[in-house]
């Protein structure tokens, strides 16, 4: 029996305060296909508010133009400076929040299982990252490394939900 598959769009957002990765995805039961990349900039030197304002922006503009499905996020991992820990916070409330007001539904993810999922090792490096980025999503032409992580969120989403969808149509069909 072949089961119904159907197209979803995934937007995976690697947050910072200075720079939010994004990346869009296509994925039809096990396929994925790269659809757009980049990176949602602010400048240190602007208010925190003004740079928070224009991450929120850049996110919201971003769904609005791609119009995805679901939305999948990395999670905050705690790191010696509590003030960049911080602000990473408020750069993924920010991002988290342009989503909910799209009426996504958002997925975290810690970066040890976003490198595992895409790598294989949860303690990969960049340079492993980019290269299994790419191998997985060939069409791909990342703008930076944000946006590359950005992606392997997007495909960790995908890894993680293909098979919750296919067991739900496996009992739609059923019923």
């Amino acid at each position: 029996m072949t089961l119904p598959s159907h197209t979803r769009r995934l937007l995976g957002l690697d947050p910072g305060l200075t720079a939010t990765g994004w990346g869009i995805v296509d994925v039809t039961g096990s396929r994925l296909v790269h659809v757009a990349n980049g990176t949602v900039k602010s400048k240190a030197k602007d208010a925190l508010s003004d740079r928070l304002a224009m991450l929120h922006d850049g996110v919201a503009s971003i769904i609005a133009a791609h119009q995805p499905d679901e939305a999948a996020i990395e999670s905050v991992f705690v790191n010696k400076d509590g003030q960049a820990t911080l602000k990473l916070g408020q750069a993924r409330g920010v991002a988290i929040l342009a989503a909910a007001q799209a009426g996504l539904d958002v997925a975290e993810y810690a970066p040890n299982h976003i490198k595992k999922s895409v790598v294989g090792a949860g303690h990969a490096d960049k340079r492993q990252m980019m290269a299994m980025v790419t191998m997985l999503l060939p069409t791909c032409d990342p703008h930076s490394e944000h946006s590359v992580d950005a992606l392997a969120v997007a495909i960790t989403h995908a890894h993680g939900t293909a098979g919750s969808a296919r067991l739900a149509a496996a009992l739609d069909a059923k019923a």
